[in-house]
């Protein structure tokens, strides 16, 4: 099961969504009024660094924390289904929405910080923010196995 290649990526893709957990996706800092802004998978907060400044907000992100969560279990799942490859296929579809949405909560809540501070700033993305993308790509690499796994499956039992 873990010698197969496409259990290796799943095995990747499972630790790359887990790290989104614990890395910062996005920031904003406003050098001007000493705020900063940042998402991570589970709050997205809003802080001033001025004498006295304390946090000043904080949105609860769960949907993040959420689908990253979901699509490691998937993934996870996903190994232990290796005697069914159609299922692992299914598995990997469910993944790959899963991995889309976690990308798309990304963009939705950085947009939404991106307007806590001065406009006319742009934030940056971190590492947080490139570990789905990162997954996305895991997770076609290991269909792209199981699916020749598949294949080679049935031309041995065409041979018989």
């Amino acid at each position: 099961m873990i010698q197969r290649i496409q259990s290796v990526f799943l095995l990747l893709l499972a630790l790359s969504m887990l790290s989104v957990l614990v890395v910062p996706i996005w920031t904003k800092t406003d050098p001007a009024s000493q705020g900063t802004a940042l998402l991570t998978a589970f709050t997205l907060s809003f802080a001033s660094a001025a004498p006295g400044g304390s946090t000043l907000g904080a949105t609860n992100t769960w949907s993040i924390a959420a689908l990253a969560v979901a699509s490691a279990a998937v993934a996870l799942f996903s190994i232990f289904q290796f005697r069914n490859r159609f299922n692992q296929l299914k598995l990997g579809m469910v993944n790959f929405l899963l991995i889309v949405g976690t990308i798309a909560a990304n963009f939705y809540y950085s947009s939404q910080g991106e307007q806590l501070l001065n406009i006319k700033l742009v934030g940056t993305f971190e590492a947080g923010f490139y570990l789905p993308t990162l997954a996305l790509m895991l997770n076609l690499l290991a269909s792209r196995f199981i699916r020749r796994d598949e294949r080679l499956v049935r031309s041995m039992d065409r041979l018989r």
